[in-house]
Order: C-alpha cells, then sequence, then structure tokens
C-alpha cells in the first residue's frame, strides 16, 4: 500500500492505497470459502483442488496434509497471505485508471481461475510439483503469476491520459522508502515462515532473504549512479523489492553468498527491462512485470542453478547445476513457461471480458480528476 501509493500522482494516492487494503478483506473472504480449498484441496486430476474443504470445512487445529509441524487451519491463513499479496502486486499496472468495482469483479476471478490452480499445480499436490519444481515461497506462485498478469492488463487497459507528455513521478519517495522499509521486513515472514517451522531452515531463508534484498538494491543503485549520474532512492527501493522478489524461490534452498547473486543479477536485469519498458511505451505504471514478473523467473531459473542440498536435506538428487544437477534446471524452466504462459493468456481472457461486460477504466474526466474523488469521495490529503 505504501510503496505503491507513493508512487502514483497525490491524486490517485488514496485510490491506490485504498486496493492493497481492500485485497487484504475480498481474498480473505474468497480463500475462505472456496479459494484454499481449490488451491490445497483433494487433488483432482494435478490441475485443481476439490471443494471438500470448502468454508473450511474439515480445516481445524490438528496438522493438516502439508504441515504436520503446525495446526492445520494456520497453515490456511498463512497461504492466505500469499493469496492476498499476489493480486496487490498487479494493482501497480493499472494504477491511475481502473474503476474500482471493476477492479473487485477482477480480483475475484482472477484469485478462483489464475492464483488457485497455480498454487496447485506448485504447492497442493499438482503436476508442477510432482515434477520436481522448486518454489520454496513464491517465485512462480506470487511473483511471475502477478507479473505476467500485469503485463496483460497493462495492454489491455491501455496507457494513462497524458502517458509521455505529462509529469507522473512518484509524489512521495519518502513514503516509497517507508513501503519497503515494511515490505524488507515482512518479507522475513513471508520467507522464512515457508519453513513452517522455526530451526535451521527457517534461519537458512531468512538469511538469504536479506542477502538477496542488499545484493538487489546495491546494484540497481550501481546501474543508476552509472547511467543516469545520481544514486537515486527510487533505484534503491527498487532494487531492494527485485531482490527479495527473485530470492523468494531459492530462499530455501541457497546460501547467503547465493543469495548475494541472485541478488544482484535481478537488481541489474530488472532495472534494464524497467527502462526498455518505458522506451516501449508499454504503461505498467509502478513496473509490477518489470520486477516481479522478471525478478520471479530470474530466480527460479537461477533456483534450478544454485540449490543446494546441503541448505535443504529434502532435495537431495535434486540439486542445482553447480552441484552436479541438470534435471532441475529444465524442471525449472518449463515451470516458468507454464506459469508465464497460462496467466498471461488467462488474464488476458478475464481482462477482455470484464471490459466488454462492465468496463475497465473510469472515463477520461475523472482520470484527469483523479481516482481518490472521484471513485472514493475523498483525498489523501487536506491541501
Amino acid at each position: 500500500a505504501f510503496f505503491y501509493g507513493a508512487m502514483v500522482r497525490r491524486k490517485n494516492t488514496l485510490a491506490t492505497i485504498m486496493q492493497s487494503f481492500i485485497i487484504v478483506a475480498l481474498v480473505s473472504v474468497i480463500w475462505v470459502l472456496w479459494g484454499y480449498s481449490l488451491a490445497f484441496g483433494p487433488d483432482k486430476g494435478s490441475f485443481i483442488g476439490g471443494l471438500e474443504w470448502f468454508g473450511m470445512r474439515n480445516v481445524g487445529g490438528d496438522p493438516g496434509p502439508y504441515a504436520a509441524s503446525i495446526p492445520h487451519l494456520a497453515y490456511m491463513i498463512f497461504q492466505g497471505m500469499f493469496a492476498v499479496i499476489t493480486p496487490a502486486l498487479i494493482t501497480g499496472a493499472f494504477a491511475e485508471r481502473m474503476r474500482f468495482g471493476t477492479f473487485l469483479v477482477f480480483v475475484t476471478i482472477w484469485v478462483t481461475i489464475v492464483y488457485a490452480p497455480i498454487a496447485h499445480w506448485v504447492w497442493g499436490g499438482g503436476w508442477l510439483g510432482k515434477l520436481g519444481a522448486l518454489d520454496f515461497a513464491g517465485g512462480t506462485v506470487v511473483h511471475i503469476s502477478s507479473g505476467m498478469a500485469a503485463l496483460a492488463a497493462a495492454l489491455v487497459v491501455g496507457r494513462r491520459l497524458g502517458y509521455g507528455n505529462d509529469p507522473m513521478e512518484p509524489h512521495d519517495v519518502t513514503m516509497t522508502l517507508l513501503g519497503t522499509a515494511i515490505l524488507w521486513f515482512g518479507w522475513f515472514g513471508f520467507n522464512g515462515g515457508s519453513a513452517l517451522a522455526s530451526g535451521a531452515l527457517a534461519t537458512a531463508a531468512f538469511v538469504a532473504t536479506h542477502c538477496g534484498a542488499a545484493g538487489g538494491a546495491v546494484a540497481w543503485l550501481l546501474v543508476d549512479w552509472l547511467f543516469k549520474q545520481k544514486p537515486t532512492a527510487l533505484g534503491f527501493a527498487s532494487g531492494a523489492v527485485a531482490g527479495l522478489v527473485a530470492i523468494t524461490p531459492a530462499s530455501g534452498y541457497v546460501g547467503p553468498l547465493s543469495a548475494f547473486v541472485i541478488g544482484a543479477v535481478a537488481g541489474i536485469v530488472c532495472s534494464w527491462v524497467v527502462s526498455w519498458r518505458a522506451r516501449a511505451g508499454i504503461d505498467d505504471a509502478l513496473d509490477a512485470f518489470g520486477v516481479h514478473g522478471v525478478g520471479g523467473t530470474l530466480g527460479a531459473l537461477l533456483t534450478g542453478v544454485f540449490a543446494s542440498a546441503w541448505i535443504n536435506p529434502a532435495i537431495a538428487g535434486n540439486e542445482g547445476l553447480i552441484h552436479g544437477g541438470f534435471r532441475l534446471i529444465v524442471t525449472q524452466l518449463v515451470a516458468v513457461v507454464a506459469v508465464a504462459a497460462y496467466t498471461f493468456l488467462m488474464s488476458f481472457i478475464v481482462l477482455k471480458a470484464v471490459d466488454l461486460t462492465i468496463g475497465l477504466r473510469v472515463p477520461d474526466e475523472e482520470e484527469k480528476m483523479g481516482l481518490d474523488l472521484t471513485e472514493h469521495g475523498e483525498s489523501a490529503y487536506s491541501a
């Protein structure tokens, strides 16, 4: 909310923050009713879960099938956080121009037919998990899916009015840095918590997460310094998030040095993609694709390079390339391509269908006035 809300123009601050907050509530309702059951319920053809757990039926305090160390209900709500953050990331692509009501419809459909199946493929007993794909905390499930949906949204929704001509710089970079700090800290729970217990694996994931963020922040900052002649605060913040994104799938499988490398690669490559996107005229307003789609892809593929059984003994025989494993990099590539293709296609279809029925964008006059007033009747700032 703060990271994205600070990067839009003042007149759209509250509307952008509201998108993140309403997702916490809306997706929680979806998750408890049917989302968790579709994602993690009894497997149906390696593609989707069944509805046996609809409305939390048979989900209680006993350990569930995915986590012997914690109650099933605790695992459900922890996974609910992943379901919440994923569509929240997509909002960066269509910031400052989508109808609030349409946005709610899109999120409801997208979580049901895009997020839930992908989560099942990787974590819920689906075909990618059976294939041996590794995704410790969401490189494919969260970041590639949100990034590819963001690219589809940027293309379908279209550019903001005045894009390329009017100034559209972040209105408060200090708040972006506050958002970065909260994300950096929160990511320890995101990745370390995926160990599902407090111990050696959680510690390894925690340390790798920090090193990935640091590597990404330093790399992007140096790229800005080299090519823009200034070490920008926005570059630092973007690099930290890119590093966090890239280390996410690898965090429970790599050591600190590998994490630095993964983060630094993401900082450099994501910075280049963001610059390319701007030159190409694609209005992914807050670079959800450039940071999350590309960062998640890099992280998933580099997991296939650096994953080590020394960090996580559970992957013995399925290690990364530098540890003598050759199959994993192919498996990771299959996972990346499958998730990216499915997400982009389904997101594109959903966005087109919603646009043709209820319309995606606010009217031009309302976009010029800003979504804070026209969609919510409030303003983020009194003056």
